[in-house]
């Protein structure tokens, strides 16, 4: 019976993390690994760790209080663990658990020197590493000592980093037991950290070996540089050694010890590149075993490598599967279309169904693959234009990848290099009535999808969905919708390039499109400025909504004074545009419409901000700023040589402007209604599978792909592990930055601004709509979370259309992805909003509050004083 208490390394594999925590299953897993040396050891498993914790009954209540207290309570967190660290660590270690030690330490030697090392259950996992939560303490010495430090690893679990770390994570401190980990010590010669992958740019290809003399501490914690080593296909390809002053060394009774290093030997290489090289072997044998890039803490003994841990690369970005040893090059979806967070499965794959281009996912992301487009002459050129117009980071990202001449493979012009990318720009007339007309198209088509889905349900309707997405692909590559489009955006383009050419003036686009007609997004920012008029007058509903938590809020506003009115004028509003949200190609995340409460705080803050008849007088006073910068642009330019010619060129060019810019907003208004009449008859689907017993809840579906979900309503079963996998997964990928740019070597290419013309200490950013303007830096991350006065500039992320509301109340616009013609750019212009955007770690570089400078025109932000 007490046998259970201790099991050998060798017992163990990687299977039983519940029983010996994560550091343990993955060290016995290296001990069978052919050629890897583990040092010999036990575990003390977590059914020890299960019988101390029932020892003091008092830990129970403690428990329940931590598990109450707010993560961002330190003082109280500190309190309260320290309190369970020390309850832990007085509690006697039962005699039959201290005899199975003693007689596991007899086996390996009793009086040889070891190390004792936490191995907690939710610990080296492939979706969080927890690395460094938990304590290790090195060459302990004797049994009294070693059980000592056993109970002080216990105690470890609760330690204030480790406790908020969980909380954090959504982690139950009961649900994380620990093991701990007794290991013959071995005394290096060096020691260090290999990745199998390159941690900085993700590359699977390269190995980086971090090395220093004496043992590994002296590295982990940043006692010294190590020397830094990488390895290619076989090859040592880079090297810097560092000057290493001190080592960590064991004593002989026990402990460590800091220690100079002898001045003619600071110099020297802690390894040889055969050594490096012989490690990086070892490296990949490992890998290969673990089936995922490794971060392995090594030792050498006597020209011996040992491995004392190994554990996954946890920040490395997931590379899209594909299944050939073929290069391939992607470029990001999430940053083209204003949205890098995470997508569910369901919202994955109804993308992937109903886009243009083949599409690939991963770390719940979208890519396009690219590498055809770059690898024929007259292709790549258009690619290069079309993405450095859109954003300069992602040409100059692909740029940096054609530069490595063996990466993308040449091919001939005629090799099938996809539609060619400016699409369909044979010219249209400068018809307002094309305009009108694509609406009435999109609006009949919607209206049929209502009308026909309203009786589908079960398998059929799936068949009818697979149908609808093809009508939605027609819609979107309507020839003439394509056109209008184009025309829209090359003539931004010409008026831009040409104006600069002739009149030495930077993005007069900016102003001439100022209030440009049929603009659906600027539209909704300005009918929530009209729903405010509404409000405004009946401070009982005003006081009512600024306590509002429930969704169902609009059903209760009919009672109060006023409230009939204030409810109408919302569901108008919901009615046209309830269908968008933040992150809406993503079909699971929740619509307006489902929850109106977001807009509530945006709707105070015009209440608050504005007076009434302000939308008629914004798109007005920016309608007239337009006409004033027409009549200026044309009379300085009749004024030139060949001035009459020049001004009707502009004047045609400007008309047609004004003609189609404001529909490049409207494909998008459409996709996103369609998808909301997709979602509620999905939801309603998922309602039927909930009451017919297949899944616990509705949202159960958002994590199966559309064909999963298909099979599932066919055959009435679904797999719970797989859901509960995918939401896992799903949590991992929010900790994972999206690369504009990302290489079948998983390497991620972010690309760069090369300019000189910013003062120093600036954020370089690509100027999207002209003007400088100075305010409070407002860095929001959540719509729901606004609070804006008049002049703030907002900073966030990205945005896509649903935050247009926000930008009648803010003076100027900085976002970390964008570009020249995303919706953020668009609206910006259209509301004569200074902007910057693609601006690298913005909400992380400047702070909410402080005051800043936006250079619209010229692409920078500075940080004042």
């Amino acid at each position: 019976m007490t046998e259970r208490y201790v099991l050998d390394l060798q017992e163990v594999d990687e299977t039983q993390v519940a029983v010996v925590g994560g550091k343990g299953a993955h060290l016995g897993g290296l001990s069978r690994i052919e050629g890897v040396r583990v040092p010999a050891g036990f575990c003390v498993t977590t059914d020890a760790f299960r019988r101390i914790m029932a020892e003091a009954p008092s830990l129970d209540d403690r428990l329940d209080q931590l598990s109450r207290l707010n993560p961002d309570d330190r003082e109280a967190i500190r309190t309260l663990s320290a309190q369970i660290r020390r309850t832990v660590e007085g509690i006697a270690v039962p005699d039959d658990l201290t005899a199975a030690i003693t007689r596991a330490l007899a086996r390996l030697g009793e009086q040889a020197a070891y190390a004792v090392r936490s191995s907690a259950t939710a610990e080296d996992l492939p979706t969080a590493s927890f690395a460094g939560q938990q304590d290790t303490y090195l060459n302990v010495v004797g049994p009294t000592a070693i059980l000592q430090h056993v109970s002080r690893c216990w105690a470890s679990l609760f330690t204030e980093r480790a406790v908020t770390y969980r909380q954090r994570n959504g982690i139950d401190h009961r649900t994380v037991h620990m093991a701990v980990v007794v290991q013959r010590m071995v005394f290096p010669h060096a020691s260090g950290i290999l990745f199998t992958a390159d941690p900085v740019t993700g590359n699977r290809k390269v190995a980086t070996v971090d090395a220093g003399f004496g043992l590994g501490e002296a590295l982990v914690s940043g006692l010294v540089n190590p020397d830094v080593f990488k390895v290619r296909h076989g090859e040592v390809v880079a090297k810097a050694i560092a000057a290493k002053q001190r080592a960590v060394h064991a004593l002989p009774t026990g402990g460590t010890q800091e220690v100079a290093i002898d001045s003619r030997r600071q110099e020297q290489p802690a390894l040889t590149d055969a050594q490096v090289v012989r490690l990086v072997q070892l490296g990949r044998r490992i890998e290969a075993h673990f089936g995922r890039p490794q971060d392995i803490e090594w030792c050498l003994v006597d020209d011996g490598f040992q491995i004392v841990q190994s554990r996954p690369i946890t920040t490395l970005f997931p590379i899209p599967e594909t299944g050939d040893q073929e290069n391939h090059v992607y470029v990001s979806v999430g940053h083209q279309q204003m949205m890098t967070d995470p997508m569910k499965p369901l919202g994955l794959s109804m993308w992937q169904l109903t886009a243009m281009v083949p599409m690939h996912a991963a770390g719940g992301r979208l890519f396009v693959d690219v590498t055809r487009r770059l690898a024929a002459p007259a292709s790549r050129a258009g690619l290069l234009d079309v993405m450095g117009r859109g954003d300069p980071l992602v040409r100059d990202a692909l740029e940096t990848v054609l530069d490595r001449d063996d990466f993308v493979p040449s091919l001939p012009d005629a090799g099938p290099g996809g539609p060619p990318t400016g699409g369909a720009s044979a010219t249209i007339e400068t018809d307002p009535a094309i305009v009108t007309e694509l609406i009435e198209r999109s609006q009949v088509s919607i209206a049929a999808l209502e009308r026909d889905i309203r009786t589908k349900t079960g398998p059929a309707l799936f068949e009818f969905l697979l149908e609808a997405f093809a009508e939605h692909k027609r819609v979107l590559s309507d020839p003439l919708s394509m056109q209008a489009i184009m025309a829209g955006m090359e003539a931004t383009w010409w008026l831009n390039d040409t104006l600069q050419e002739w009149l030495g003036e930077k993005n007069a686009a900016d102003t001439l499109t100022l209030s440009a007609p049929d603009n659906v997004t600027s539209e909704m920012g300005l009918a929530l400025l009209d729903v405010a008029d509404v409000i405004r007058p009946h401070s009982e509903v005003v006081a009512f909504l600024q306590g509002v938590e429930d969704e169902g809020f609009l059903d209760e506003l009919a009672k109060l004074a006023g409230g009939t009115e204030a409810r109408d004028a919302m569901e108008a509003y919901l009615d046209r545009y309830g269908m968008r949200c933040v992150g809406e190609i993503d079909i699971t995340r929740p619509r307006w419409r489902e929850r109106p409460t977001t807009l509530v705080p945006v709707l105070l803050d015009n209440v608050r901000n504005f007076e009434p008849g302000a939308a008629e007088r914004r798109f007005e006073q920016g309608r007239q700023k337009a006409q004033q910068k027409e009549q200026d642009v044309l009379s300085r330019l009749r004024a030139l040589p060949d001035g009459d010619r020049k001004a009707g060129e502009a004047k045609r060019m400007i008309d047609r402007v004004r003609t189609f810019i404001g529909y490049r907003e409207y494909p998008k208004y459409a996709i996103v209604s369609r998808y909301f009449v997709y979602k509620q008859a999905l939801l309603e689907e998922a309602e039927r599978l909930v009451q017919a017993g297949v899944l616990p809840q509705k949202e159960d579906i958002f994590y199966l792909t559309f064909q999963e979900l298909h099979d599932v309503a066919r055959s009435n079963q679904a797999d719970d592990r797989l859901i509960q996998q995918r939401k896992d997964a799903f949590r991992s990928y929010h900790a994972l930055t999206p690369p504009r740019v990302l290489t079948s070597d998983g390497e991620a290419v972010t690309g760069a601004y090369r300019r000189e013309d910013v003062p120093a200490g600036a954020l370089i950013g690509l100027p999207v709509s002209a003007g400088t303007i100075e305010g409070r830096a407002r860095v929001i991350l959540d719509i729901a979370e606004a609070d804006l006065e008049a002049g703030d500039i907002l900073v966030t992320t990205f945005t896509d259309p649903s935050w247009s509301p926000l930008f009648v109340a803010v003076a100027g616009l900085v976002t970390e992805v964008g570009g020249l013609m995303t919706h953020g750019a668009v609206i910006a212009r259209e509301y004569g909003l200074p902007a910057v955007v693609g601006v690298e770690r913005a909400t992380r570089l400047i702070r909410d509050g402080q005051r800043i400078r936006v250079h619209g025109t010229d692409g920078y932000v500075e940080i004042l004083p």
